[in-house]
C-alpha cells in the first residue's frame, strides 16, 4: 500500500546539498545527510568511509542527532557529493532507520520533480521489525 507523500522539505535537501559540497573531501567523506528533528532544528552528518565497511552518512547523523539531544527524526534526506544530489538509503541503512524511527519520512528521487518525502516503512515491504522480536524486559525465558 502505497500512501500520499508528504511535502519535501527543501530546506533540508539544501543543508544536506551545503555539507556535501563544503565537508566532502576526498574518497573518506563523500555523502552528507541532514534531518530534522520534531523540535525543528536541522542535524548534518557526512560518511566516514572505510574499506571495513565504515558508516553511512545517515547512521552517522543517528549519533550526532542523539549527541546533540535529538532523539525524535520526522525526516532525512543524504546527498551525494560532486553535486550527485539526493541518494537513496542504503538496505542496511533503511533497516536501522526504521527500527529507530518507524515514522520517520525518507526524501527519495533525482529530479526536483522526481522528489518525495515517503515514509520509512514503504521503502522496506514486507520488512522485519527489531523491536517486534525482542523479549520485554520483565519476561523471562
Amino acid at each position: 500500500m502505497t500512501t500520499r507523500p508528504h511535502p519535501v522539505d527543501h530546506e533540508l535537501i539544501e543543508a544536506a546539498a551545503h555539507i556535501a559540497r563544503t565537508r566532502c573531501r576526498g574518497d573518506n567523506h563523500t555523502m552528507a545527510a541532514a534531518a530534522r528533528a520534531q523540535d525543528g532544528r536541522i542535524v548534518t552528518a557526512v560518511n566516514a568511509y572505510h574499506f571495513t565497511g565504515g558508516p553511512c552518512a545517515e547512521l552517522v547523523l543517528i549519533g550526532t542527532a542523539a549527541a546533540q539531544g535529538a532523539y525524535d527524526l520526522d525526516t532525512i534526506v543524504a546527498v551525494g557529493d560532486r553535486e550527485r544530489g539526493v541518494v537513496p538509503p542504503c538496505g542496511r541503512c533503511r533497516q536501522v532507520l526504521l527500527d529507530y524511527f518507524p515514522t520517520l519520512r525518507v526524501i527519495v528521487g533525482n529530479a526536483d520533480d522526481d522528489l518525495r518525502a515517503i515514509p520509512i516503512a514503504e521503502l522496506l515491504p514486507e520488512t522485519y521489525v527489531w523491536a517486534d522480536h525482542q523479549l520485554d524486559a520483565g519476561q523471562a525465558e
